[in-house]
Formats: C-alpha cells, sequence, structure tokens
C-alpha cells in the first residue's frame, strides 16, 4: 500500500513542477492538494509505539498539508496563512521532538554553528522582508529549534539510529527547502527555486511521516528529565 502511495506521489510531484514551470496556480492546486494528502495518509498507516511523537507529529503534518493549500493560492494573504500554518507545524514538530531528547541532548557546540547560519540567512533576507520582517523572523526562529531539536534527538543513544537518522535528514531537507521558499519570495521568483525545493520539501515531509514508526528506544522508554517517559 505505502509504496503504491509512494508511486502515485512521485507522478504527482511531477505534475506539480510541470505546473509550476506553466505558473497556473489551479494547475498547481490540483496536484499539490492530493500529494499532500499523501503524506499525512503514510503516517496514518505507519505503526507509532510512541503515542505522544506520532499525536504531534500528525497534527503538524496536517497543518503542512494546510500550509501547501495556502501557498498555493494567489495573494499575500494565502501566503501569510500558509506561513502561519507552517510555523505552527513546526512548533509541533519541535514539540515532538523533544519526547525523545533529554536535556543534556539540546546542548551541544553544534547548536552554534545552527544558529548563526540562520543568522546568516535572516540577514540575506531583511533588506526584502518589509512588513513581513516579524513572521519571517519568527518562523526563522521555529525552524531554528525544529533543526536544533531534531539534532537532539540524533544525539539520544535511547532512540533507534533508523528513527534518529530519518528526523535529522528530514530536518535538514526542511530547512534547506525553507531557503528556496524564501529566496522564491523575497530575492528572485523563478522557476528553479520550486524544482528544487519542492522535491526537498516532500522528502522531508515523508520521511516525518515514516518516523512515527521508526523512532523508539531498546528500552522502549525514553529518559526525560531524569525520569522515565
Amino acid at each position: 500500500m505505502v509504496r503504491v502511495i509512494l508511486l502515485v506521489a512521485g507522478a504527482l510531484l511531477a505534475g506539480l513542477l510541470w505546473a509550476e514551470n506553466a505558473g497556473n496556480h489551479w494547475l498547481v492546486l490540483l496536484f499539490k492538494t492530493p500529494l499532500s494528502c499523501m503524506f499525512v495518509l503514510v503516517a496514518l498507516l505507519q505503526a507509532h509505539p510512541v503515542a505522544g511523537y506520532y499525536r504531534l507529529m500528525l497534527t503538524g503534518l496536517i497543518l503542512g498539508l494546510l500550509g501547501d493549500v495556502c501557498l498555493a493560492l494567489p495573494g499575500e494573504t494565502s501566503f501569510q496563512a500558509g506561513l502561519v500554518a507552517f510555523l505552527c507545524g513546526h512548533a509541533l514538530y519541535s514539540m515532538a521532538f523533544a519526547k525523545l531528547t533529554r536535556r543534556t541532548d539540546w546542548i551541544h557546540p553544534l547548536n552554534l554553528l545552527i544558529l548563526a547560519f540562520s543568522g546568516y540567512v535572516f540577514w540575506w533576507l531583511l533588506p526584502h522582508l518589509g512588513e513581513m520582517l516579524i513572521p519571517v523572523s519568527v518562523y526563522i526562529v521555529i525552524i531554528s529549534v525544529m533543526v536544533l531539536g531534531a539534532c537532539a534527538v540524533f544525539r539520544n543513544p535511547d532512540t533507534t539510529r533508523a528513527g534518529a537518522w530519518t528526523i535529522l535528514l528530514e530536518a535538514l531537507l526542511f530547512y534547506a527547502s525553507d531557503i528556496f521558499v524564501a529566496r522564491d519570495k523575497f530575492i528572485a521568483s523563478e522557476f528553479m527555486n520550486r524544482l528544487i525545493g519542492l522535491p526537498l520539501y516532500y522528502s522531508g515531509q515523508f520521511l516525518l511521516a515514516f518516523s512515527v514508526s521508526l523512532v523508539g528506544s531498546d528500552s522502549g522508554v525514553f529518559p526525560h528529565h531524569g525520569s522515565k517517559k
């Protein structure tokens, strides 16, 4: 079943890229909506050994679906609604990652590099943000926290390596895709941004959907704040 979904998703992604290149908003919506439904469906079909993680992740994926629909619609209001949906989704992803970590997993020198890169992205976008300064600033903070959370999950030795690698790769793909969204919106609107960004984005979302069945630990519990979860 999942293999069939992935094959259909690949075909829909190809159609979406064709529609994006054609510049037809309604064709984009026609391909994008069912494609985004696919990563929600994949999550629903997975086993979910960590119930709290699954609930947060599924809700975040549904918000991602709503955000995709909003971004496919023309107009600034639709873009802002999509931004809010993704912001809330990223917050839920971060909360889900926190369920798989200990406090010490969030402390690492590498965090400074991640924050520095996010600062550079903000500086790069700053001259072009205008009235979007505050929402984009908040979004950069939230997605940076999500990446930090994914790295924290990876550092927790109690998390299965398959789950840890899946979450880390997802976060990096998602972060990279958002850079292309920002470039398209604020720097230079061109098809190349979507040609690269959309496959990165959907790869990230599908990895998140698969992660609900991959997370867990050898002991079946996660140490958190000194106690079992």
